[in-house]
């Protein structure tokens, strides 16, 4: 287990929660459904499995304050701040060369702070297999989500025969085909008909070894910079100067649809990406005619509508409407109708400065 590390994602923007959400404070750092927030959520999974100086966080300068208050837990060095926006893979790199630094003999997982998961049994299960299976072989292993629905939202992996492994695992591993853009809703239709295809979750296992062969063969850039990450005397000048000049591009892109082996583990585990409202109003308690709120409201011939009240002083009343989504906060108030809960986002374009 001490060869075993973490590497948590917890950037990204507030804006598909607004008012709740703010670009300091997204979806991972709210209390969405009880005192705890998803990313403390993400770490307390770990708990047994990975040792807690072997968790590392990267995050924003905007989150960074926030990201500390809720990892308290960690040591305060294993809490990264990136000083620019470069999507997913130059964020990876980021963190394999942290941990290289520290042991290049480790097995890592990449996971995202922002997910729901509740059976952590189930999940330290499946990963305890990733881990194995990555420590043991020549391959990059991702954990995938079986569908349950034809989304159109989400990427898809696309699995072929069973590993063929010298050793057993309680969870079956199959070969990765390819992975899959996000599909039309016809193609998303055709892959849950088939049967062999699992949502990408953004959830990988590599050993060190494996991982910086594969980007120094695939994305040269990438693994350059992790070089540079293991040999720096000073890690943090090294992050600043050479961080943003990587080019902006997703793991997927630049590893995982390129890598020479990839095995998909398929979770036994609930799973929420919670990606709008809608996603926390089937965790809310209903009141009246199928109204899904947090807090107690009056209503008379009102349905279908989402209520999330943080300020609990101020009494919410719903008269003669249906299918609303209403969230108050301190300093803002959102109506919108929930079948635009995705364009929510689209209001931090006209929003002023301060309530971003």
């Amino acid at each position: 287990m001490s060869k075993h590390y973490a590497l948590i994602l917890a950037g990204g923007s507030g804006t598909r929660f607004w008012p709740l959400s703010r670009n300091a404070k997204p979806k991972q750092l709210l209390h969405l459904f009880d005192d705890t927030t998803l990313l403390d959520q993400t770490i307390t999974r770990l708990r047994g499995l990975i040792p807690t100086e072997n968790i590392l966080i990267l995050t924003n300068a905007l989150q960074e304050t926030e990201v500390r208050k809720v990892a308290h837990m960690l040591p305060p060095e294993n809490i990264f701040a990136e000083p620019a926006k470069r999507d997913t893979a130059p964020a990876v790199a980021l963190g394999i060369g942290l941990v290289s630094a520290r042991d290049p003999e480790a097995t890592m997982a990449v996971l995202p702070s922002d997910q729901l998961i509740n059976d952590t049994e189930s999940f330290q299960s499946v990963l305890a297999d990733s881990f194995s299976i990555a420590s043991q072989t020549d391959s990059l292993v991702t954990i995938g989500i079986k569908p349950t629905w034809p989304c159109p939202s989400y990427g898809y992996i696309e699995r072929g025969s069973p590993a063929q492994l010298e050793f057993n695992t309680t969870h079956e591993p199959f070969e990765v085909s390819r992975f899959r853009e996000k599909p039309n809703p016809e193609l998303a239709e055709q892959f849950l008909r088939q049967g062999n295809f699992a949502w990408n979750a953004g959830m990988f296992v590599w050993s060190l070894k494996t991982v910086t062969a594969e980007l120094r063969q695939h994305t040269p850039e990438l693994a350059g910079f992790i070089e540079e990450l293991e040999s720096s005397t000073d890690v943090h000048q090294t992050i600043d100067e050479k961080f943003p000049l990587l080019t902006p591009i997703s793991i997927d892109y630049a590893l995982m649809e390129k890598a020479s082996r990839v095995l998909n583990i398929e979770a036994t585990f609930d799973w929420d990406d919670v990606g709008s409202w809608i996603s926390v109003a089937k965790y809310l308690d209903t009141q009246g005619d199928n109204n899904q709120t947090n807090d107690e409201i009056t209503e008379i011939e009102s349905q279908n509508n989402i209520i999330f009240n943080s300020r609990k002083e101020a009494r919410i009343a719903l008269l003669g409407v249906d299918d609303l989504i209403v969230v108050q906060t301190d300093d803002a108030l959102l109506i919108a109708n929930r079948h635009q809960a995705d364009d929510i986002k689209k209001l931090s374009d006209q929003l002023p400065e301060n309530l971003l």
